[in-house]
């Protein structure tokens, strides 16, 4: 075993090099932290580079289904969202069943298993005019079931969706569009009121951890600040061990020439229904860490246009390439984040003063039609041609 992992990382020279750029960061990160640390970075900061990790794990998915497979799917922020509501059910529902059963320690006489269950259901869903818990609340109380769905419910949606969609060969800018179909279905189903999960006004006070209300939140930044980077580290061997293996010949070969493959007898619309359903779950569990340092989800977190910003992400980085996919969601959420929280000064041209929060989507949007044109291998393919003159 410690023999082919040796020759993978021999073969595979730019795995070492990610683990030891990300081991380096998060050892950096926590000893500058408030919490284990010197106190020079914030936990502000922590959580956006936290939610950045989340981004770029999700990232590497879009570049195995796009970069690698060749399905160009603007529906991946969807399981990434989903993934969100599954763990956020988990604790909005546990939150709320510690506050009323704190209150209800003043009342005269101590309140029943029904009138718990009521006061819950009232405070989650009196925003939308209603108490009563819809169905798919029914395991909201169990963390191990919700941890669960969270990989059952988008994987389950991608296989359908997939099975549908391949089977009947939709490929190109038709799947594409099906697949933009799918995600404001979604969206739109999602802003309603009657579709249990409070409408426009989704799920909020993520960040409180149940049980943990005692610990501070620079403590709890610095958990999921962990718990993302172990989970981008694993991510990216997966992916890296796909690619790198027959499968990822494969896959190759059917982004390249699909129907050739279909003619060497591979059977096509399998192995694109496996690549599909396995990034939407990748997807979905960087939501499940994404949303909880976020502190709240609600539907327009799956509206199309975030599954669009994505493929630009990857664009950017370059496609192809997993540590370019990595490259463009750092390069793009860390920008964003800056340009669009106040930090950037704004620009006057007299005539006109360039506000940032304003121009940053124009920015952004200039960017890919640059990337496109000049540069179509990404700014992952900058660094293939600075390791290759280095190599001369």
């Amino acid at each position: 075993m410690k023999s082919v992992l040796v020759k993978f990382l021999i073969n595979n020279p730019s795995v070492l090099i990610f683990f030891l750029i990300l081991s380096f960061i998060t050892a950096f990160i926590t000893i500058g932290s408030e919490a284990f640390g010197y106190g020079f970075i914030s936990t502000s900061l922590i959580k956006v580079l936290g939610k950045t990790l989340c981004f770029c794990l999700l990232a590497i998915a879009m570049d195995l289904v796009w970069g690698y497979c060749g399905i160009l799917s603007l529906g991946h922020f969807a399981f990434f969202g989903l993934g969100g509501y599954m763990i956020g059910m988990w604790l909005m529902y546990e939150r709320t069943k510690l506050i009323v059963i704190e209150a209800g320690k003043n009342a005269e006489l101590p309140m029943t298993i029904q009138e718990v269950q009521n006061a819950i259901g009232a405070q989650i869903f009196g925003v939308v005019g209603g108490s009563e818990f819809p169905i798919i609340w029914a395991f909201a109380d169990f963390f191990w079931v919700q941890l669960f769905l969270v990989i059952l419910v988008p994987g389950l949606l991608a296989l359908v969706f997939g099975w549908l969609a391949f089977r009947s060969r939709v490929t190109g800018v038709y799947l594409s569009i099906l697949t933009q179909a799918m995600t404001l279905a979604l969206a739109l189903y999602l802003f309603q009121n009657d579709s249990g999960l409070r409408g426009n006004n989704g799920l909020s006070g993520l960040q409180n951890l149940p049980g943990l209300e005692l610990i501070p939140q620079s403590i709890i930044s610095i958990w999921f600040f962990w718990g993302s980077a172990a989970a981008l580290g694993l991510g990216f061997i997966l992916i890296k061990l796909i690619v790198e293996s027959k499968l990822g010949n494969i896959i190759r070969g059917i982004r390249d020439n699909e129907q050739r493959m279909r003619f060497l007898g591979y059977n096509v619309e399998t192995y694109k229904l496996f690549i599909f359903t396995l990034t939407a779950i990748i997807a979905a569990i960087a939501g499940a860490l994404y949303y909880p340092q976020a502190g709240i989800i609600n539907p327009a977190e799956l509206t199309p246009i975030a599954s669009i910003y994505l493929a630009v992400w990857v664009a950017i980085g370059g496609r192809g390439r997993i540590y370019g996919a990595v490259i463009g969601a750092t390069f793009v959420s860390l920008l964003s984040s800056w340009l669009t929280g106040g930090q950037a000064p704004n620009i006057s041209l007299g005539f006109i003063e360039l506000k940032w929060v304003d121009w940053w989507l124009v920015l952004l949007g200039i960017s890919f039609v640059i990337v496109t044109l000049y540069a179509p291998k990404g700014i992952g393919g900058l660094f293939d041609k600075f390791t290759k003159g280095i190599s001369k």
